[in-house]
């Protein structure tokens, strides 16, 4: 049983608040899945916007039941794999695909300085196209959507490799260092490094703080000497890395950070 399989048994089996937040290009559903604790604070995890890097689906999966075991607080929606189409590209075509079913980037289709990237390409492939227009693919409109709808206080995106938490883009001082606090709380936990990347731009954290002044990660699992894909033997120490993140960032936000 693959990945998409693996999902598809999760949410026939999944007691909780459940949903699909849209179709892929090839009609392939994006399933969500909600944990509740408390009303404050709303995180959206979602992982696998890049094909190959599925291991991060694993580690949505395994994340779903930490939460639900030991967190304490908070509404978490998690979306284990955004990108279906591309996943089934990389576990049965190019195994190291990263773009959707048109042959677009996600990652970079979001209105967050579309375009400005050092690595953007104007063609379809298998990784840097930035799509014809911001949001122009099904799968990065249906996140869209469904982050307006819930309003998340903060979103957190997996991807791999690198073992590296970013956090910044252009936001103002003050919310700079509100982000900068929970990032050392993701690094505390995860023992990953902070770093600012340089002239990446038109990804999912980047639309979320730029355009919704939310607290905005992405975490890069597996060690950089890995190569794509990470096989799934590595989860346990992935996972053993990220447990209880989520718990540790419900726990120390603070409502009056976010205007309450």
């Amino acid at each position: 049983m693959d990945i998409i399989e693996e999902i598809e048994q999760f949410y026939k089996s999944y007691a909780g608040e459940k949903g699909i937040i849209g179709y892929s290009l090839k009609n392939r559903p994006i399933y969500y899945f909600c944990a509740f604790k408390t009303e404050f604070p709303v995180i959206i995890v979602s992982a696998s916007i890049h094909a190959r890097e599925y291991i991060t689906a694993h580690l949505a999966l395994k994340l779903i039941e930490d939460y639900l075991r030991a967190g304490q607080y908070g509404k978490v929606y998690f979306i284990p794999m955004l990108n279906p189409d591309g996943v089934k590209i990389a576990l049965t075509e190019n195994p190291l695909y990263k773009a959707n079913g048109r042959g677009v980037d996600l990652n970079v289709n979001f209105d967050a300085r579309w375009g400005r990237g050092e690595k953007n390409v104007r063609r379809a492939g298998a990784e840097n196209y930035i799509g014809a227009y911001p949001f122009s693919e099904p799968e990065t409109m249906a996140l869209k959507d469904f982050t307006l709808k819930v309003k998340p206080q903060i979103t957190l995106s997996y991807h791999s490799k690198g073992e590296e938490i970013y956090y910044s883009f252009y936001q103002n001082s003050k919310d700079k260092k509100r982000d900068y606090k929970l990032a050392k709380i993701i690094s505390k936990k995860t023992g990953y490094k902070i770093v600012t990347p340089i002239g990446s731009v038109g990804g999912y954290k980047d639309w979320c703080i730029e355009k919704l002044n939310v607290s905005a990660f992405t975490i890069e699992v597996g060690d950089d000497n890995l190569s794509h894909p990470i096989k799934k033997e590595r989860l346990a120490k992935i996972y053993a890395q990220n447990k209880g993140v989520i718990s540790a960032l419900t726990k120390a936000m603070k409502k009056e950070d976010y205007g309450y």
